[in-house]
Protein backbone atom coordinates (compact mmCIF):
# COMPACT_ATOMS: atom_id res chain seq x y z
CA UNK A 1 0.00 0.00 0.00
CA UNK A 2 0.78 3.93 -0.22
CA UNK A 3 1.71 5.15 2.81
CA UNK A 4 1.02 8.71 3.33
CA UNK A 5 3.24 10.03 6.76
CA UNK A 6 -0.36 11.93 7.57
CA UNK A 7 -1.90 7.98 7.79
CA UNK A 8 0.29 7.32 10.47
CA UNK A 9 -1.26 8.98 13.37
CA UNK A 10 -4.58 7.92 12.54
CA UNK A 11 -3.72 4.36 11.95
CA UNK A 12 -3.50 3.14 15.38
CA UNK A 13 -7.35 4.18 15.88
CA UNK A 14 -8.21 2.84 12.73
CA UNK A 15 -6.50 -0.93 13.45
CA UNK A 16 -8.45 -0.25 17.30
CA UNK A 17 -12.41 0.45 15.86
CA UNK A 18 -11.47 -2.60 13.16
CA UNK A 19 -10.37 -5.35 15.48
CA UNK A 20 -13.01 -4.09 17.87
CA UNK A 21 -16.18 -4.42 15.28
CA UNK A 22 -14.69 -7.83 14.28
CA UNK A 23 -14.89 -9.05 17.69
CA UNK A 24 -18.22 -7.30 18.21
CA UNK A 25 -19.38 -9.71 14.54
CA UNK A 26 -18.04 -12.28 15.39
CA UNK A 27 -20.39 -12.67 18.93
CA UNK A 28 -17.02 -12.65 21.07
CA UNK A 29 -16.18 -10.97 24.42
CA UNK A 30 -12.83 -9.93 24.62
CA UNK A 31 -11.85 -12.70 26.82
CA UNK A 32 -12.78 -15.34 24.69
CA UNK A 33 -11.07 -13.87 21.95
CA UNK A 34 -7.91 -13.83 24.12
CA UNK A 35 -8.34 -17.20 25.04
CA UNK A 36 -8.93 -18.49 21.34
CA UNK A 37 -5.31 -16.26 20.16
CA UNK A 38 -3.55 -17.33 23.53
CA UNK A 39 -2.82 -14.01 24.97
CA UNK A 40 -4.18 -11.76 27.63
CA UNK A 41 -7.54 -9.96 27.78
CA UNK A 42 -5.45 -6.83 28.67
CA UNK A 43 -3.33 -7.14 25.98
CA UNK A 44 -6.59 -7.36 23.83
CA UNK A 45 -8.15 -4.39 25.32
CA UNK A 46 -5.31 -2.49 24.68
CA UNK A 47 -5.73 -3.23 20.88
CA UNK A 48 -8.75 -2.55 20.86
CA UNK A 49 -8.63 0.81 22.73
CA UNK A 50 -5.47 2.03 20.36
CA UNK A 51 -3.04 1.93 23.85
CA UNK A 52 -0.82 -0.49 22.00
CA UNK A 53 -0.58 -1.30 18.09
CA UNK A 54 -0.42 -5.25 17.54
CA UNK A 55 2.47 -6.28 15.59
CA UNK A 56 1.78 -7.94 12.18
CA UNK A 57 1.65 -11.56 14.07
CA UNK A 58 -0.29 -10.78 16.49
CA UNK A 59 -3.02 -9.34 14.11
CA UNK A 60 -2.84 -12.28 12.04
CA UNK A 61 -3.69 -14.45 15.14
CA UNK A 62 -6.59 -12.58 16.16
CA UNK A 63 -7.84 -12.15 12.58
CA UNK A 64 -7.34 -16.24 12.61
CA UNK A 65 -9.29 -16.56 15.66
CA UNK A 66 -12.22 -14.56 14.04
CA UNK A 67 -12.59 -16.37 10.60
CA UNK A 68 -12.01 -12.78 9.17
CA UNK A 69 -13.02 -12.51 5.78
CA UNK A 70 -10.19 -12.04 3.32
CA UNK A 71 -11.36 -8.29 2.70
CA UNK A 72 -11.08 -7.91 6.52
CA UNK A 73 -7.76 -9.50 6.92
CA UNK A 74 -6.08 -7.16 3.63
CA UNK A 75 -7.25 -4.32 5.55
CA UNK A 76 -6.67 -5.48 8.93
CA UNK A 77 -2.79 -6.60 7.78
CA UNK A 78 -2.66 -3.03 5.77
CA UNK A 79 -3.40 -0.53 8.89
CA UNK A 80 -1.50 -2.93 11.33
CA UNK A 81 1.70 -2.65 9.15
CA UNK A 82 0.98 1.32 8.98
CA UNK A 83 0.08 1.27 12.64
CA UNK A 84 3.75 -0.06 13.34
CA UNK A 85 5.82 2.49 11.17
CA UNK A 86 6.45 6.18 12.46
CA UNK A 87 7.12 9.04 10.28
CA UNK A 88 9.11 11.54 12.21
CA UNK A 89 8.97 15.04 9.74
CA UNK A 90 12.58 16.81 10.45
CA UNK A 91 11.13 20.08 10.12
CA UNK A 92 8.70 19.33 13.81
CA UNK A 93 12.21 18.36 14.75
CA UNK A 94 13.62 21.45 14.16
CA UNK A 95 10.76 23.36 15.87
CA UNK A 96 10.74 21.17 19.31
CA UNK A 97 14.92 22.09 18.78
CA UNK A 98 17.15 20.12 16.65
CA UNK A 99 19.01 19.12 20.58
CA UNK A 100 16.21 17.70 21.73
CA UNK A 101 16.41 14.79 19.03
CA UNK A 102 19.92 14.06 20.10
CA UNK A 103 18.46 13.19 23.16
CA UNK A 104 16.18 10.65 22.09
CA UNK A 105 19.07 9.35 20.39
CA UNK A 106 21.13 8.87 23.37
CA UNK A 107 18.51 7.17 24.61
CA UNK A 108 18.03 4.49 21.88
CA UNK A 109 21.61 3.82 22.09
CA UNK A 110 21.29 3.30 26.31
CA UNK A 111 18.48 0.66 25.51
CA UNK A 112 20.32 -1.04 23.10
CA UNK A 113 23.15 -3.71 23.08
CA UNK A 114 23.93 -4.15 19.28
CA UNK A 115 23.70 -1.38 16.76
CA UNK A 116 24.48 -1.72 13.03
CA UNK A 117 24.37 1.36 10.87
CA UNK A 118 24.51 1.38 7.19
CA UNK A 119 25.83 4.62 6.12
CA UNK A 120 26.29 4.66 1.71
CA UNK A 121 26.28 8.54 1.56
CA UNK A 122 27.89 10.12 4.99
CA UNK A 123 29.64 9.39 7.85
CA UNK A 124 27.08 9.55 10.97
CA UNK A 125 27.16 12.10 14.11
CA UNK A 126 28.48 9.11 16.52
CA UNK A 127 32.17 8.85 14.21
CA UNK A 128 32.49 12.21 13.31
CA UNK A 129 35.20 14.85 14.28
CA UNK A 130 33.78 18.03 15.70
CA UNK A 131 34.83 20.00 12.56
CA UNK A 132 32.53 17.59 10.69
CA UNK A 133 29.33 17.82 12.97
CA UNK A 134 29.84 21.70 12.61
CA UNK A 135 30.16 21.18 8.78
CA UNK A 136 26.98 19.09 9.05
CA UNK A 137 24.80 21.83 10.40
CA UNK A 138 25.47 24.66 8.31
CA UNK A 139 21.98 24.51 6.43
CA UNK A 140 20.63 24.62 9.98
CA UNK A 141 19.53 28.41 11.15
CA UNK A 142 20.18 29.64 14.61
CA UNK A 143 22.88 28.62 17.41
CA UNK A 144 23.63 25.08 16.98
CA UNK A 145 26.46 24.95 19.68
CA UNK A 146 24.11 23.30 22.05
CA UNK A 147 23.22 20.72 19.27
CA UNK A 148 27.05 20.23 18.37
CA UNK A 149 27.73 19.49 22.03
CA UNK A 150 24.57 17.12 22.68
CA UNK A 151 26.19 14.99 19.29
CA UNK A 152 30.17 14.70 21.00
CA UNK A 153 28.00 13.79 24.55
CA UNK A 154 26.69 10.84 22.54
CA UNK A 155 29.73 9.76 21.83
CA UNK A 156 30.97 8.56 24.78
CA UNK A 157 28.45 5.57 24.28
CA UNK A 158 31.45 3.85 21.71
CA UNK A 159 33.84 3.28 24.63
CA UNK A 160 30.62 0.86 26.53
CA UNK A 161 32.09 -2.26 25.91
CA UNK A 162 28.65 -3.70 26.86
CA UNK A 163 27.39 -2.67 23.65
CA UNK A 164 28.76 -3.94 19.91
CA UNK A 165 28.32 -1.83 17.31
CA UNK A 166 29.11 -2.13 13.53
CA UNK A 167 29.71 0.24 10.76
CA UNK A 168 29.15 -0.27 7.08
CA UNK A 169 30.22 2.99 5.37
CA UNK A 170 31.22 2.77 1.97
CA UNK A 171 34.21 4.80 0.15
CA UNK A 172 31.47 7.70 -0.82
CA UNK A 173 30.44 8.14 2.54
CA UNK A 174 34.18 8.68 3.88
CA UNK A 175 35.13 10.55 1.87
CA UNK A 176 32.26 12.88 1.28
CA UNK A 177 34.01 16.03 1.68
CA UNK A 178 32.20 18.97 3.41
CA UNK A 179 35.05 20.24 4.94
CA UNK A 180 38.47 20.92 4.21
CA UNK A 181 41.24 18.59 3.05
CA UNK A 182 43.11 18.76 6.25
CA UNK A 183 40.23 18.31 8.66
CA UNK A 184 39.19 15.01 6.07
CA UNK A 185 42.47 13.73 6.65
CA UNK A 186 41.60 14.02 10.91
CA UNK A 187 38.15 12.76 9.94
CA UNK A 188 39.58 9.58 7.90
CA UNK A 189 42.24 8.82 10.57
CA UNK A 190 39.74 9.22 13.31
CA UNK A 191 37.57 6.46 11.92
CA UNK A 192 40.71 4.01 11.35
CA UNK A 193 41.10 4.60 15.01
CA UNK A 194 37.94 4.11 16.23
CA UNK A 195 37.76 0.39 14.28
CA UNK A 196 40.50 -0.31 17.10
CA UNK A 197 38.00 -0.40 19.92
CA UNK A 198 37.02 -4.19 21.24
CA UNK A 199 33.51 -3.36 20.68
CA UNK A 200 33.74 -1.69 17.12
CA UNK A 201 33.13 -3.64 13.47
CA UNK A 202 34.17 -0.54 10.90
CA UNK A 203 33.28 -1.98 7.49
CA UNK A 204 34.18 -0.47 4.50
CA UNK A 205 32.35 -0.80 1.06
CA UNK A 206 35.71 0.62 -1.73
CA UNK A 207 34.02 1.54 -4.93
CA UNK A 208 34.24 -0.57 -7.30
CA UNK A 209 32.92 -3.72 -5.36
CA UNK A 210 30.40 -6.04 -6.89
CA UNK A 211 27.46 -5.51 -4.80
CA UNK A 212 23.93 -7.37 -5.47
CA UNK A 213 21.37 -4.35 -4.73
CA UNK A 214 21.80 -0.40 -4.58
CA UNK A 215 22.82 1.06 -1.34
CA UNK A 216 19.50 2.88 -1.12
CA UNK A 217 19.27 4.52 2.34
CA UNK A 218 21.18 5.09 5.58
CA UNK A 219 19.52 2.85 7.80
CA UNK A 220 20.03 2.02 11.95
CA UNK A 221 19.21 -1.46 13.19
CA UNK A 222 18.64 -1.17 17.26
CA UNK A 223 18.88 -4.54 18.37
CA UNK A 224 16.37 -6.22 16.72
CA UNK A 225 13.38 -4.39 18.28
CA UNK A 226 13.37 -1.45 15.83
CA UNK A 227 15.16 0.51 12.68
CA UNK A 228 14.96 3.86 11.33
CA UNK A 229 15.64 5.19 7.70
CA UNK A 230 16.99 8.62 6.74
CA UNK A 231 15.86 10.46 3.98
CA UNK A 232 16.43 14.11 3.58
CA UNK A 233 12.51 15.08 4.80
CA UNK A 234 12.60 13.41 7.96
CA UNK A 235 12.87 9.38 8.93
CA UNK A 236 10.71 6.21 9.43
CA UNK A 237 10.48 4.17 12.70
CA UNK A 238 9.62 0.53 11.70
CA UNK A 239 8.94 -1.93 15.27
CA UNK A 240 7.19 -4.43 12.92
CA UNK A 241 9.17 -7.49 12.90
CA UNK A 242 9.38 -8.13 9.70
CA UNK A 243 10.53 -4.86 8.73
CA UNK A 244 13.08 -5.57 11.13
CA UNK A 245 14.16 -8.93 9.63
CA UNK A 246 14.30 -7.42 6.09
CA UNK A 247 16.85 -4.37 6.96
CA UNK A 248 18.81 -7.18 9.09
CA UNK A 249 18.86 -9.23 5.64
CA UNK A 250 19.88 -6.51 3.85
CA UNK A 251 22.70 -5.43 6.44
CA UNK A 252 24.18 -8.96 6.54
CA UNK A 253 24.16 -8.88 2.69
CA UNK A 254 26.26 -5.47 2.51
CA UNK A 255 28.66 -6.84 5.82
CA UNK A 256 29.33 -9.94 3.71
CA UNK A 257 31.52 -7.54 0.65
CA UNK A 258 32.79 -4.94 3.43
CA UNK A 259 36.69 -5.18 4.31
CA UNK A 260 36.97 -5.29 8.42
CA UNK A 261 40.39 -4.95 10.35
CA UNK A 262 43.54 -4.11 8.77
CA UNK A 263 42.06 -4.02 5.59
CA UNK A 264 39.77 -1.29 6.26
CA UNK A 265 42.58 0.40 8.06
CA UNK A 266 44.69 0.17 5.13
CA UNK A 267 41.73 1.34 2.48
CA UNK A 268 41.13 4.50 5.02
CA UNK A 269 45.18 5.11 5.21
CA UNK A 270 45.28 5.33 1.20
CA UNK A 271 41.57 7.84 1.41
CA UNK A 272 43.16 9.68 4.56
CA UNK A 273 46.61 10.27 2.02
CA UNK A 274 44.38 11.70 -0.74
CA UNK A 275 43.54 14.35 1.20
CA UNK A 276 47.08 15.34 3.32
Amino acid sequence: MTLEPEELGPSRSDLAGKLRELRKRAGLTGDRLARRCNMSQSQISKFETGKKAPTLVDAERILRALDASPEDVAEVMALARVANTEWQDKRSSWRRGIEKRQVELASLESESRELRYFLPAMITGLLATPDLIKASLSHVSGDVSRTVAKKLERQAVLYDTSKQFTFLLTEQAARWSIIPAPAMTVQIDHLASLSRLPNIRMGVIPIGTLMPRGPMNTFTVYDERLVTVENFTGRMVFRDARDISEHLAVFSEFERHARFGDEARNLLREWSDAYR
